[in-house]
């Protein structure tokens, strides 16, 4: 059995992969820094072979997937992404494309070949999309990342019972996750306004909610809950709540 993880070298993604590994999975890791991805390799119970390659390159995105294409690999996890934060106006187009060529197109172009290929294969297949809980409202001052995360939660809903209808044996989950302890937000430039949860947990919850074919996959109560409530409020409303947030942030 084998898994594809991309941004595998920190945070969920290597949660993930340290928890599969327990599983005795065949990993391949895919990641921007091959230093951490070769220290891993050493470290992890199983087999591991590590990809370095920076996902925002839709060439290196379709050379990933030739490999993935002769592994029939049997998990799919796209984490690899990217934040930022500023208005709108203030950021920097070149990075506003590369997190998009991320969290976007990588995710699109793996996912669909993918799980074309699964589609062919009489075994149980996964595929789990990181999103998360930034997909169910726009985000003020990281506009560009939660619409990044809102596409990836739309499609793969909406892929999830695109299989369902054609019964086929792959299993498609998304991740929404509240904030996490990960090196994350040193790369999008802010500070959680709340505790974030821890990356193990985070991880293990997911992949464990995954192998039971659960569709949306949000850890934490905290989360569930402002989910729930978020439906009885207004988008005006959630707006100046989200900016609220993401101004504390950068003032921490």
């Amino acid at each position: 059995m084998k898994a594809l993880i991309t941004g595998a070298s920190s945070g969920i993604g290597l949660d993930i992969a340290r928890y599969l590994a327990t599983k005795k999975y065949e990993l391949i890791l895919v990641a921007r820094n091959r230093e951490k991805l070769e220290e891993i390799q050493e470290q992890l119970p199983t087999k591991v072979t590590i990809i370095v390659a920076d996902l925002s390159n839709e060439q290196r995105v379709k050379e990933l997937y030739v490999v993935a294409k002769k592994e029939n690999i049997d998990i799919l996890i796209n984490n690899a992404g990217l934040g930022d934060f500023g208005y709108l106006t203030d950021t920097d187009i070149n990075k506003d494309l590369e997190l998009i060529n991320t969290n976007i197109k990588a995710v699109h172009i793996l996912t669909k070949y993918i799980v074309k290929d699964m589609e062919k294969r009489d075994t149980d297949t996964y595929i789990l999309n990181v999103s998360s809980s930034a997909a169910f409202q726009p985000g003020p001052l990281m506009s560009t990342y939660y619409a990044t995360k809102s596409y990836v939660y739309q499609l793969t809903e909406a892929l999830y019972y695109e299989e369902r209808k054609k019964k086929n044996k792959v299993h498609v989950s998304v991740l929404c996750p509240g904030p996490v302890d990960t090196n994350f937000n040193n790369v999008a430039g802010v500070r959680f306004s709340v505790k974030p949860l821890k990356s193990s947990y985070v991880a293990k919850y997911a992949i464990d909610k995954m192998f039971k074919e659960k569709m949306l996959i949000i850890p934490g109560i905290k989360m569930k809950v402002s989910r729930f409530l978020g439906r009885f409020l207004s988008d005006k409303f959630l707006l100046r709540t989200v900016y609220r947030i993401q101004k504390k942030k950068a003032s921490k």
